[in-house]
């Protein structure tokens, strides 16, 4: 996935707002890439781009070759809030509009359930799940038509820190086994080093991608390791220069 001389403003009240600012980000396929940075500076705008949902900017987008233009199979999207229909159960949540009669989607959908650790719940109704249960099946559902790129936009943001840290586990396990490119969106620093083997930091409005910093760490990961805390010490002084930054040219006052 590539994004060339990407720029993004929006017409309002008060004027017109520069919201991403020549991005230029390329993702090799099988990475997991998080992308981290203060509020508003345009993370998830750049994850619709990339979803096909937003269409108007400057730039290009191209995904295995083909310019986006529109949502696709080829990109999954993981909201914040799991959306599932509540009156489907979950089989049917993760077969959304296919049919479970189908042999092939059938057995798809059972063993995406297994991937995802639901086993048992298959005839169960959103209204029965956990938030973080509820999570699982929207990722599966995602993952149901073998997207080439998964898009999370703070998918663990509301779940408590128990929850978030074993949807973590899951998720990376789901990433191994498929090998899907991945790219999460998140404001917590210790997530987005746990699992990324990169991690893109935004900078202020208008957002750009103000470092790159590699994370050089098998999996699983501590994250009271000393490489852990020394990556973690590197993202935390991008983000102290940010904020200098911020406030010398004004815009943080």
């Amino acid at each position: 996935m590539q994004i060339k001389s990407l720029h993004k403003s929006f017409d309002k009240s008060q004027g017109r707002i520069h919201v991403l600012d020549n991005i230029e980000v390329t993702v090799n396929p099988g990475e997991f890439i998080t992308v981290i940075g203060p509020s508003g500076c345009g993370k998830s705008t750049l994850l619709k781009i990339i979803a096909g949902l937003d269409t108007d900017y400057e730039g290009v987008a191209i995904l295995g070759g083909r310019k986006i233009e529109r949502p696709s199979i080829h990109q999954g999207f993981i909201f914040q809030e799991h959306r599932l229909f509540p009156w489907l159960t979950v089989e049917k949540n993760i077969a959304a509009d296919l049919s479970l009669k189908d042999p092939e989607i059938r057995k798809r959908v059972d063993e995406l359930i297994r991937t995802v650790r639901l086993e048992g719940f298959e005839k169960a109704y959103p209204r029965e799940l956990s938030g973080g249960m509820s999570q699982r099946v929207a990722i599966a559902r995602a993952l149901l038509r073998s997207p080439e790129i998964l898009l999370l936009d703070e998918p663990f943001g509301a779940l408590d820190a128990f929850t978030r840290n074993h949807l973590q586990d899951v998720l990376l396990d789901i990433w191994r086994q498929k090998q899907t490119t991945m790219l999460l969106v998140t404001h917590d620093i210790d997530e987005s080093i746990y699992l990324a083997n990169r991690v893109f930091i935004m900078s202020p409005r208008p957002g750009r991608i103000s470092k790159v910093i590699s994370v050089p760490l098998p999996h699983p990961r501590t994250r009271a390791s000393f490489v852990f805390q020394e990556i973690r010490q590197k993202v935390m002084s991008e983000f102290e220069r940010i904020e200098e930054l911020q406030f010398v040219d004004g815009s943080g006052i």
